[in-house]
């Protein structure tokens, strides 16, 4: 069983970056980022697989990065050009049950951590 762990939110100002960061307690073949705003449903950020293919929601493409370190069981998601719309608690989510064009769905993952919270003022 995999456990993750998210960690590096902050709060920042509108244009600029943060690097948060999924420790994982084993080796996982496939993680994802999740954000959830006050009020609103959990969505999609970035994924990332084995082999390094990712995929972004748009909303972020341009600007976040998904990254992984398989030697240090680490998988990272470097935000920049923040705005304020992006504030969100942000989750790591491991162990896809579906199919990799799946993998931004929340109700594919079933191993989570406990969020991050990322703010970002106008």
């Amino acid at each position: 069983v995999v456990l993750v762990e998210e960690s590096g939110g902050g709060l920042v100002q509108a244009g600029g970056s943060l690097r948060l960061s999924c420790k994982a307690s084993t080796y996982t073949l496939d993680v994802g980022w999740f954000r959830q705003a006050p009020g609103k449903e959990r969505e999609g950020v970035a994924a990332i697989y084995s082999d390094h293919s990712t995929t972004y929601a748009d909303s972020v493409k341009g600007r976040f990065t998904i990254s992984r370190d398989n030697a240090k069981q680490t998988y990272s998601l470097q935000m920049n050009s923040l705005k304020p719309e992006d504030t969100a608690m942000y989750y790591c989510a491991a162990d896809l049950r579906c199919s990799w064009g799946n993998a931004l769905l929340v109700s594919c993952y079933i191993r989570w951590g406990q969020g991050t919270q990322v703010t970002v003022s106008s």
